[in-house]
């Protein structure tokens, strides 16, 4: 009898598993509890003398909870999705990484294509943030998302790749790759880098760019819109730019410094600028950093671009690197505080 009971728990177990095709998919992709053994319960048979929980035998019915292999399903059948009803597909890819969306499910074919360059799998995804900073953004986005056009794709879909928001967008802040991504005009002996001779907090990298005994400079133009930031959420109202510099000098020599930050249109024209020429840092200074720091706030509508822009020198006129020393440069963009 207990052959006849595994026969028909196995028969039952395949019986539901083959209902349909996508039910196996869904099986796969979603996860499995025990290892991937169904618990199934079977009730009616004639099995007699099984205790049941109270203890007591009983004759013509029988409980029984046993955990049972499920058959391996076909593999097409399992890769297979194009069943699944539209509503289920979009929530199954809201759980793949933003960057697998477009650089490899968009490629699948017209419907899964349809559903990444919409907005709904995007919100859907924006939505599982359920903090303070994860709801105002969601809110931001609904609100200054562009109309859908077909063959267009949504924004969302970069922004959500290359989150762009709250992170630093300046590359190589403390020259950790040596000069890489800035423009620089070198006076005196020229920018390098080197060590920090105390540590700035929060920096990722405890190296600085030196500055000679003449006016060295270096730019980097930070692209919005390349970074993930579409126009009309630039334009909202909602978001401000928040940059940041640390600037110091060495012990035996004192230094000067310049920080000029402007915003620029799609043209490169200037549309808000910040500058900070602060007071020379004297000789015999304790190896001192300072921060200068500002936030654009009300930003006009227009706004594509981000130049940053510094300079410096010594105050002694030494050959060699004994300038202003520059790191942890950085420019934020966030959503405005409610």
């Amino acid at each position: 009898m207990a052959g006849v009971a595994r026969s028909r728990q196995w028969t039952w177990g395949r019986r539901v598993c083959g209902q349909s095709r996508w039910m196996v998919a869904v099986w796969r992709l979603l996860p499995l509890t025990g290892a991937g053994f169904a618990e199934v319960h079977h009730r009616g048979g004639s099995l007699s003398g099984v205790k049941t929980k109270r203890g007591a035998a009983t004759m013509g019915a029988w409980t029984s909870r046993t955990r049972i292999p499920m058959p391996e399903p076909d593999p097409q059948e399992a890769l297979d999705l194009s069943r699944l009803p539209p509503e289920l597909l979009l929530l199954v890819l809201s759980h793949v990484p933003p960057r697998t969306l477009l650089v490899h499910c968009r490629r699948v074919c017209r419907a899964w294509r349809a559903l990444v360059d919409g907005q709904a799998l995007w919100l859907l995804l924006l939505a599982r943030d359920h903090s303070a900073a994860g709801r105002a953004l969601l809110t931001l986005a609904r609100r200054c998302l562009p109309p859908a056009r077909e063959g267009t794709p949504c924004p969302l879909g970069q922004f959500c790749a290359l989150r762009p928001l709250g992170r630093n967008l300046l590359c190589n802040p403390c020259g950790q790759e040596g000069l890489r991504k800035w423009m620089v005009r070198h006076g005196g002996d020229g920018w390098v880098v080197e060590k920090n001779r105390k540590p700035v907090p929060g920096a990722p990298s405890q190296t600085c760019f030196v500055t000679s005994f003449s006016w060295c400079r270096k730019k980097q133009v930070v692209d919005l819109e390349e970074k993930g930031l579409w126009p009309e959420l630039l334009d909202s109202g909602g978001v401000e730019i928040a940059v940041s510099d640390w600037w110091g000098a060495r012990h035996d020599s004192g230094c000067k410094y310049r920080l000029f930050v402007t915003l620029l249109d799609a043209h490169q024209n200037v549309i808000e600028k910040f500058s900070s020429v602060p007071d020379p840092i004297e000789q015999w200074n304790n190896d001192v950093y300072l921060q200068v720091t500002h936030v654009f706030s009300n930003i006009r509508r227009g706004v594509r671009f981000v130049s940053f822009e510094h300079w410096g020198q010594d105050t002694q006129f030494w050959a060699g690197h004994y300038g202003a020393r520059m790191t942890n440069s950085s420019v934020i963009v966030r959503v405005c505080p409610s």
